[in-house]
């Protein structure tokens, strides 16, 4: 990968995660929202170029639309009423609180796409194996359970439209005839496949206590500064939020902490946190750049 980011060490890769994904989740102030979302949006072109801009335009941004509308549609609480639909207020309180919602829907799937391409299931073995082996087996099946199906998927509907049985050939019932085969044996893979993979394991004696494991993953000086500005930045919005500096009320009326010191100092570490994948590999292009006019 051209990422420099995926080749950090897994546990800075999964604390960067988990950082972001915290704050956008469990506090919508509409500031560091704004900052999740377009830092996130910025991170997933880069990674997958113009398969994310088709995602995000085509799937997310509709997605967003219909979870900003349903927020107002049924929730009627908030002083600011702004108009009455069959009799149903609509308040502003209530709208802003739904397009905070749709944001952090939105960005928690961006990220979560990102994690998905950067925390291979070989790094979350690395993290939680010894900790917790049978969990850390399956949550690593589950995460890549969507991708690599699809890829099998493809494989199946390509296989069988070669043969004259795909869901585009024949008539209505001969297509959801062909249809019904191609889930059934992408089933049997998935079920053959898990019994597989569960035998594998066993036999790896993975689990076992005293098992050693083979890993490459080192841990060098650019890992311990990653590390400790992720720890430093998290801190410090933490400690903002802590202190009232950053707060967020949207009921019964819409108030949002006055900009101050303490404000800004939460703005600017979330921002440094989730930029940070990109703002590396704007160092290591540069640093690459450099070495290369050298010679």
């Amino acid at each position: 990968m051209r990422d420099a980011f995926s080749s950090c060490n897994p546990l800075v890769n999964f604390v960067f995660f988990a950082a972001v994904l915290v704050i956008t989740v469990f506090f919508l102030h509409p500031v560091l929202l704004g900052i999740s979302l377009v830092s996130a949006l910025a991170y997933s072109i880069y990674l997958n170029g113009a398969k994310a801009v088709r995602f995000n335009f085509a799937l997310l941004l509709p997605l967003m639309l219909v979870a900003a509308f349903i927020n107002p549609a049924f929730n009627h609480a908030g002083m600011t009423i702004l108009l009455y639909v069959d009799g149903n207020p609509i308040t502003l309180e209530a709208i802003l609180r739904g397009v905070a919602a749709a944001v952090m829907i939105g960005s928690v799937i961006v990220w979560f796409s990102c994690y998905n391409t950067i925390m291979t299931s070989d790094k979350f073995l690395y993290l939680f194996g010894r900790i917790i082996p049978a969990f850390s087996l399956i949550l690593s099946m589950a995460l890549r359970f969507i991708p690599r199906y699809k890829a099998q998927l493809g494989k199946i509907a390509d296989a069988q439209r070669g043969i004259g049985r795909g869901v585009s050939q024949g008539r209505l019932v001969a297509r959801v005839r062909n249809g019904l085969s191609i889930l059934s044996i992408l089933v049997t893979w998935a079920l053959e496949n898990a019994i597989e993979m569960a035998d594998s394991m066993k036999s790896r004696g993975y689990g076992l206590k005293g098992r050693t494991a083979y890993s490459n993953y080192g841990f060098d000086v650019r890992d311990r500064v990653l590390l400790a500005v992720l720890l430093v930045s998290f801190s410090l919005v933490v400690a903002s939020i802590a202190l009232q500096g950053v707060s967020i009320d949207y009921f019964p009326v819409f108030i949002m902490n006055p900009q101050g010191g303490l404000a800004y100092m939460a703005y600017a570490g979330y921002t440094l946190i989730c930029l940070m994948p990109l703002l590396l590999d704007s160092k290591e292009e540069l640093t690459w750049r450099s070495l290369q006019s050298r010679i």
